[in-house]
């Protein structure tokens, strides 16, 4: 992939004014945002920071309030109160906001019958960029291949990759994504995370929100997950797995028999604990710890041969924190 540094040419790279900039480069902060539509709440009292130099996740369940939260910090809804910054200005105060903030929010916002070339240049001169710009990204992002075909031809994975094309034709150091994953092979989830990482090497700030949380978990540095509009926890993935219950992998021949004895022994919060069936003679304990397990085997008599401590995985964490039933696995 060719280098994202310094795509904008040298007589047009004049320093940002009007923003703050950290030593590092450019925070979003959300402080206190609430957004009702009518009576029915979609934001409340969120606050959160994303730091320059990192990729954030923005994770929750569909309805959680993900879009409506990127579209405020856009400037694209008003909230009821509170207030979303960039570089410590509203996105609306931006002197220069296609040069400070990048946002691919959707990817089919495209006029089918132009070509993605084309596509780009109408933004180039909407946003008073040199024209050569679109060239530049698109020989970037590898998108050669198709700039001159008409948008409406393009696959999903097409537009992903010009919904982020035209998100970089500023050389912005704030990049806002929603969904970028969405239609990717896996190829091109591979490149997009390569991609994000160089990016955010290069001190800039960016913050993407997705569902698909294996992914999640090999592209971001933190994760700020949202459930009913409301902030379910903020920090590093070991952060998360901190705060989660604990977990052990248990090997016995009595597998089936000990299952059934462990889901009567109650966690340190009242409730059962989950127990999976990873394969013959295997469990997966979420709410116990090894100790508690062995007790209960031993009370019984069952044999056990192996106790793992487990590590909470993003999924594993983001379903306990959501309270939604683990699907996969």
């Amino acid at each position: 992939m060719p280098a994202i540094r310094k795509l904008i040419p040298d007589d047009q790279d004049e320093p940002l004014t009007g923003i703050t900039k950290t030593s590092d480069g450019v925070r979003v902060q959300v402080r206190n945002l609430t957004k009702r539509f009518g009576a029915v709440p979609a934001v409340t009292d969120l606050s959160f920071t994303v730091e320059p130099g990192r990729v954030t996740g923005f994770l929750g369940p569909n309805g959680a309030g993900k879009s409506t939260t990127l579209r405020m910090i856009l400037g694209l809804i008003r909230p009821t109160s509170g207030e979303a910054l960039i570089g410590g200005r509203h996105y609306v105060d931006l002197p220069q906001p296609a040069r400070t903030v990048g946002a691919a929010l959707d990817a089919s916002s495209c006029h089918p019958g132009i070509s993605a070339r084309d596509h780009l240049r109408i933004y180039c001169d909407m946003a008073g960029l040199p024209v050569r710009r679109a060239d530049e990204v698109i020989e970037a992002l590898g998108m050669s291949g198709f700039a001159g075909r008409r948008t409406g031809e393009f696959s999903t994975g097409m537009r992903q990759r010009l919904a982020l094309a035209t998100a970089l034709l500023g050389d912005a150091p704030v990049l806002l994504l929603d969904e970028p994953t969405n239609g990717l092979d896996p190829g091109g989830i591979a490149w997009l995370r390569r991609f994000l990482r160089q990016f955010a090497n290069e001190g800039r700030t960016v913050l993407v929100s997705s569902h698909v949380l294996s992914e999640v978990e090999q592209m971001v540095d933190r994760v700020v997950v949202l459930d009913g509009g409301r902030l379910m926890a903020e920090g590093t993935l070991d952060e998360l797995a901190a705060v989660t219950v604990p977990a052990v992998v248990v090997q016995s021949p009595d597998a089936d028999l000990l299952a059934v004895l462990l889901g009567d022994v109650g966690t340190t919060d009242g409730r059962p604990p989950q127990i999976e069936n990873t394969g013959p003679g295997t469990l997966r304990v979420h709410g116990l710890n090894a100790e508690r397990v062995a007790d209960t085997a031993a009370g019984a008599g069952l044999r056990v041969y192996g106790l793992t401590p487990y590590r909470t995985d993003l999924e594993q964490a983001f379903l306990q924190l959501t309270g939604e039933k683990r699907t996969t696995r």
